[in-house]
């Protein structure tokens, strides 16, 4: 592999780490901050806690526009700043409504960040290794994830202000993230489609030096020329990767894994562990999380999208009904966490490996940004709405009937794999998008 390739892709990953540090650190100062100001488990939960996902859809609604017409690396450092301001402005706040601001416009970061960044891998990277470079933007969330709890436990001690330390430490990984995007080059896909010829062939040579770079360009610039100008991902052509997208997101949130994550050490007490225990339980979850995502990196331009989409599935459906029977039967001590600990290696290996990696592939070059903020959409609506539902959910029905509904929908996601879901390993982006735009004639 290109290790020019290789650094690129990592340093635009990175965006996930502060997308992944950014969603799970609220976890740490959670009770805290309810306490604190006092909160009805409804504003709490759709406020305080929710807000930052609420950014992150207005992100992803919104991220196709300067994906579009700034260009996937100037967005990227947009999102960098955006992070930066928000951790310093969210561990600064003194009132839940400032607070809910600025954890608003780190949500816008994340949001778009879904976007930006694997369509700036995917189109960069070599269609052989393209799986395992874009799906290190998954990794670096699930890094990010373990850091945040890491974090929050060696900082929950420090005192009555360390929900302030918890959420300011972000600003260190934005400050340096922002300053390395400077590094990378534009996507040479994107300088086709604005007709900045001469600067996408030096890319190019850059990234293939070995080919031949005229040959690559006029590829693309045929490509390009074979789309309408007007052409949008809601017409006829496009209905299939449009259904792809929707229902990978769908099943991505609808496994519980948002509300698991925003929620870990309160569903660690909801099953009889201390507040201790439970914040180190979390750490386990975010080593088993990293684990099991580097697996899924490792193999899927191995054995392909679908095969490691089977695994999660049958995971996901044992995982979560032992959780549900855990609850529901009162088992108490390590067999939630046990449970817990298979449903995030499910995830991590299945839906978090490949949902980044499927929505960046399934769209032609003209359209991927759009895909990405229809797929990306879709996901965060749902990641605001559930984990929002959370704690009057397990105050009403129970966390038992909660993680029986989470099971059910992961049945009705294997047989979208059986049956719907398309294999795209190894396949050039150009001859995927031509290929699915014609599924349905």
């Amino acid at each position: 592999m290109n290790s020019k390739i290789f650094f690129w892709s990592i340093t635009a990953a990175l965006a996930g780490f502060l997308f992944g540090f950014d969603t799970v650190v609220i976890s740490g100062a959670d009770k805290k901050l309810q306490l604190l100001w006092n909160s009805s488990d409804a504003f709490h939960g759709s406020v305080v806690m929710a807000m930052a996902l609420w950014g992150t859809v207005v992100g992803a609604i919104l991220g196709a526009i300067p994906t579009d017409r700034l260009g996937r690396k100037q967005t990227l450092i947009w999102i960098g700043l955006f992070y930066l301001i928000s951790a310093l402005g969210s561990a600064l706040a003194n009132d839940p409504y400032t607070f809910a601001v600025f954890r608003f416009l780190g949500g816008l970061g994340v949001g778009a960040s879904t976007i930006a960044a694997p369509a700036y891998v995917s189109e960069i990277a070599p269609a052989k290794d393209r799986g395992r470079l874009v799906a290190l933007y998954q990794f670096n969330i699930v890094l990010g994830i373990l850091i945040a709890f890491l974090s929050n436990y060696l900082l929950n001690d420090i005192g009555e202000n360390a929900w302030r330390w918890m959420l300011g430490v972000e600003a260190f990984p934005a400050l340096i993230y922002t300053l390395m995007l400077f590094t990378v080059p534009k996507s040479p896909r994107w300088l086709v489609s604005k007709g900045r010829i001469e600067e996408a062939k030096t890319i190019v040579h850059s990234i293939a030096p070995d080919e031949d770079s005229d040959d690559i360009i006029t590829r693309l610039k045929l490509d390009n020329a074979s789309h309408a100008v007007k052409e949008h991902i809601f017409m006829k052509r496009y209905r299939f990767p449009l259904m792809l997208a929707f229902l990978m997101a769908f099943f991505n949130q609808f496994s519980g894994i948002n509300a698991f994550l925003y929620y870990a050490p309160r569903i660690f007490e909801e099953a009889g562990l201390g507040e201790s225990t439970a914040l180190l339980s979390s750490i386990g979850i975010g080593v088993t999380n990293l684990v099991f995502t580097l697996l899924g990196v490792f193999l899927i331009d191995r054995y392909g999208r679908k095969v490691l989409m089977y695994m999660g599935s049958i995971g996901y459906i044992i995982s979560l009904s032992l959780v549900s029977m855990a609850f529901f039967l009162n088992w108490e001590g390590l067999a939630v966490p046990i449970f817990l600990f298979i449903f995030i290696a499910s995830h991590a290996v299945g839906q978090g490996a490949v949902i980044w990696v499927f929505i960046s592939e399934i769209f032609p070059n003209h359209l991927r940004a759009n895909g990405q903020a229809f797929g990306s959409s879709t996901h965060w609506i749902l990641a605001a709405i559930i984990p929002s539902t959370i704690p009057v959910l397990f105050a009403t029905i129970g966390a038992g009937v909660v993680f029986l509904v989470f099971a059910i929908m992961m049945v009705f996601q294997l047989l979208f794999v059986i049956f719907l879901m398309p294999e795209t390993k190894g396949v050039s982006l150009e001859h995927l998008s031509s290929k699915l735009a014609h599924h349905d004639n």
